[in-house]
C-alpha cells in the first residue's frame, strides 16, 4: 500500500524531541527518515535512565520519539563524515536540525551550503530561543524556553505556590507540529516555485504561541486579577472537585441556565436551588466561595466511577482529572487510534494527532539501534565494501 509521503527523504540531524519529532509525524505518513547520530548516540537515548523518570525496561523516549526510523552513526568532524552528510542531503528532500549555528557552519551542514547543493531541499533549523538576538545561541529544553519562559509556569502555579515543573516533553510535541507545519508548507511552496527554502522555528515562540490567550492581554496592557486557592475561584461551576476515593474531576459548566438544575439534581441537594445565593448566575458568582464549600461536601459522598457516571448521564460537561497511567486503557485513546501497535513489538506508542480521509499510515515500527542502518544507508547512497569497512576502522562511522 503506498502511503502520501513515500518516497519522500527526510534527514533527521538532531537532538531530543522537538526537531526529530517533527519526522517522526512524517514517518508515520510513509516518509524515509534518516537519523544522523554521534558515534557515541543521540544524547536522548539517555533521557529515560535519568533520575525520577518512570522506570521500565524499555527505553520508553527514545521508543516514541525514534519510531520507523533508520539510524546511521558517524563522526561529522571527520572528512569522512563531512562527505556523507553531502552525499544524504543531495539527494534528500529536508533536512532537520537544531544543532547551534556555529557548529552547522563548522561542520558544512549550515543552510547556505547545503543549499547550493541541492536548491529543492528544504532546510527546517530548530533553536531554543530563536535565531536573532542575544539569546540566539543560548541552549534550551521545553522546561526552560517553553515553559517558563513564557509565562506558563507562572500562570497555572496556585496563590503562593512555587512554580510547577513541566512533565518530560510536555512542549516539544506540540512545537513539533510548528516544525511540521513549517516543513509542509514550504513543501507546498516548492511545488509552486521548484524551489527549496529554510524553516525556522523555536521553542520560545511556540511557548509564546501556547499561551498567547493571556500573553495577548498582556500585550494589551491588561490588569491581571490576583490568583486565587481553588477553593476561593471565582466560579464554582468551572473548577475541581475530589471524590470520595481521592481522585479528583473538574466541572466546565457554561450553559448555566440549563445546567444548573441538572448539576443540583446530580448532587442530589435539591436546597441548593432553592438557595438565594445560588438563584442566577450573577449570584453565583458572586457567592463562589459558598458554593464551592457546598459541592465539596457534596462530591466527598462518592467516589469518581459513580460521579463520571451521574454526571454523564445528565448531559454535564465535566473532565475526570486522569492520572497518565489510566490513559493506555482509555477507550477514547485505543478506539480512535491515538494509541497503536508496534508492527515489531508487543508495545503500543502514541499515534500522530491528526488523521487524512483516503491515507493510512504506516504501522509504527520500533526505534533503531545506534548505527543499525549504517552499512545500508551507505550503500544506498554509493560507497561500496571496501570504503564502508575503511571508515569502520578509522571509526569515521560506526
Amino acid at each position: 500500500m503506498k502511503h502520501l509521503f513515500e518516497g519522500l527523504k527526510i534527514i533527521d540531524c538532531a537532538s531530543f524531541i522537538a526537531a526529530p519529532a517533527a519526522a517522526t509525524v512524517l514517518s508515520d505518513f510513509g516518509a524515509d527518515v534518516i537519523k544522523i547520530e554521534p558515534p557515541t548516540g543521540d544524547a536522548f537515548r539517555q533521557t529515560g535512565l535519568a533520575p525520577g523518570q518512570p522506570a521500565t525496561e524499555h527505553n520508553f523516549p527514545w521508543i516514541m520519539d525514534s519510531r520507523n526510523k533508520r539510524s546511521i552513526a558517524i563522526d561529522l568532524a571527520t572528512a569522512d563524515g563531512k562527505e556523507i552528510l553531502r552525499r544524504l542531503s543531495a539527494a534528500a528532500d529536508v533536512f532537520i536540525t537544531n544543532y547551534p549555528v556555529r557548529v552547522r557552519e563548522k561542520l558544512g551542514f549550515d543552510f547556505a551550503t547545503l543549499e547550493a547543493l541541492n536548491p529543492r531541499l528544504i532546510y527546517a533549523s530548530f533553536s531554543g530561543y530563536g535565531d536573532k538576538g542575544a539569546e540566539a545561541e543560548k541552549p534550551g529544553f521545553d522546561t526552560t524556553a517553553w515553559w517558563a519562559r513564557s509565562g506558563m509556569m507562572d500562570a497555572v502555579r496556585a496563590a503562593g505556590s512555587p512554580p510547577a515543573r513541566s512533565t518530560g516533553g510536555m512542549g516539544d510535541h506540540p512545537t513539533s507540529l510548528a516544525v511540521l507545519s513549517g516543513i509542509l508548507m514550504a513543501l507546498y511552496r516548492r511545488e509552486k516555485t521548484g524551489q527549496g527554502a529554510e524553516v525556522t522555528s523555536s521553542l520560545i515562540a511556540s511557548g509564546i504561541w501556547a499561551n498567547a490567550f493571556l500573553v495577548q492581554a498582556a500585550l494589551c496592557g491588561a490588569v491581571f486579577p490576583e490568583r486565587k486557592p481553588r477553593e476561593a475561584a471565582s466560579n464554582a461551576l468551572a473548577t475541581f472537585y475530589q471524590c470520595r476515593d481521592g481522585e479528583w474531576l473538574i466541572l466546565s459548566i457554561h450553559n448555566e441556565e440549563r445546567l444548573w438544575p441538572e448539576l443540583v439534581a446530580c448532587v442530589e441537594r435539591p436546597e441548593l436551588a432553592a438557595d438565594a445565593r445560588f438563584a442566577t448566575k450573577p449570584d453565583r458568582l458572586a457567592n463562589a466561595r459558598a458554593l464551592i464549600d457546598e459541592l465539596d461536601a457534596a462530591f466527598a459522598t462518592r467516589d469518581r466511577a459513580d460521579w463520571r457516571q451521574r454526571l454523564n448521564a445528565r448531559g454535564i460537561l465535566f473532565e475526570v482529572v486522569a492520572p497518565v497511567t489510566d490513559v493506555p486503557n482509555d477507550p477514547q485513546a485505543l478506539q480512535n487510534d491515538i494509541l497503536v501497535p508496534f508492527a515489531d513489538s508487543d508495545l503500543k506508542t502514541v499515534n500522530s494527532p491528526f488523521w487524512i480521509s483516503g491515507e493510512t499510515k504506516v504501522q509504527p515500527r520500533m526505534a533503531p539501534d545506534l548505527g543499525q542502518h549504517t552499512d545500508e544507508v551507505l550503500a544506498e547512497i554509493g560507497y561500496g565494501a571496501a570504503e564502508i569497512a575503511r571508515m569502520r576502522a578509522s571509526k569515521a562511522v560506526v
